[in-house]
């Protein structure tokens, strides 16, 4: 029962076309990907990371080439489709690619490298993030079984940035707003968290925003509610004053 395992995947870069462009709020662009090479394409996890490869900064001879993780939002096998979503209120490269895209632009994508496979047999699932994590959120309440017990708790800047889901599961949806300038500032999260009744029997916990916010959380899950370590996953997705930084917390 609940065995979480990890998979590894060929890892190869593939070229692809920009089918269609949705702008799922006014600060999260959804940037629809197909073409030849995306074929054979696997992703696991909801949570699962690809390398978008796009120019970085200087004149167009001279930019090197700067790679981003994001989440396979959506992948469409059928449809040989593929959806990854950009927060646009970040001001990097891969940003600055996504608001510049249009039909028929092209990206280099790599990976992923794996997978991690939680089963669906958890009694329920919290699943807690920001802006960031919006689209393994989204995906993970997609592909749950109907009648799952999730509760969801998302940080973002007001109720413009509240996305609505596409799930079959039981879902419980609390937003907490705050500027982004205070992303990096757990106090509204966790005390939503603390504010919440989690049920009874066996959950699956996951976390993923910046940092500091995911450290104080996950020590709150762990430390005062007691949860098993091996039923959480908690990602640092970006680290507040470090461009392009991530932390992994092991259990």
């Amino acid at each position: 029962m609940h065995q979480i395992s990890r998979v590894r995947h060929e890892t190869r870069r593939r070229t692809l076309d920009v089918l269609r462009i949705e702008q799922v709020t006014p600060g999260m662009m959804r940037v629809w990907l197909g073409g030849d090479e995306l074929a054979g394409f696997t992703s696991l996890g909801a949570d699962d990371h690809i390398k978008v490869f796009v120019p970085g900064e200087g004149g167009e001879q001279e930019r090197a080439t700067e790679m981003r993780d994001y989440t396979p939002r959506r992948y469409d096998a059928a449809a040989n489709e593929l959806a990854v979503d950009f927060a646009l209120h970040d001001a990097g490269p891969a940003t600055a690619w996504a608001r510049g895209a249009s039909v028929g632009s092209t990206v280099e994508i790599g990976g992923p490298r794996g997978s991690m496979v939680v089963p669906a047999d958890f009694d329920w699932w919290l699943l807690i993030g920001d802006e960031t994590a919006l689209p393994a959120m989204g995906r993970r309440l997609e592909e749950l079984p109907e009648g799952t017990p999730v509760i969801a708790l998302a940080a973002v800047t007001g109720p413009a940035e509240q996305q609505s889901f596409e799930t079959r599961t039981a879902l419980q949806a609390h937003w907490v707003h705050r500027p982004l300038a205070d992303a990096g500032d757990p106090t509204l999260l966790l005390g939503a968290l603390k504010a919440i009744t989690l049920p009874a029997g066996d959950g699956f916990v996951w976390i993923a925003a910046e940092a500091n916010v995911t450290r104080t959380l996950r020590s709150h899950v762990l430390e005062t509610l007691g949860h098993k370590p091996q039923w959480v996953k908690a990602s640092g997705y970006w680290v507040k004053g470090r461009a392009d930084a991530t932390e992994k917390f092991e259990n």
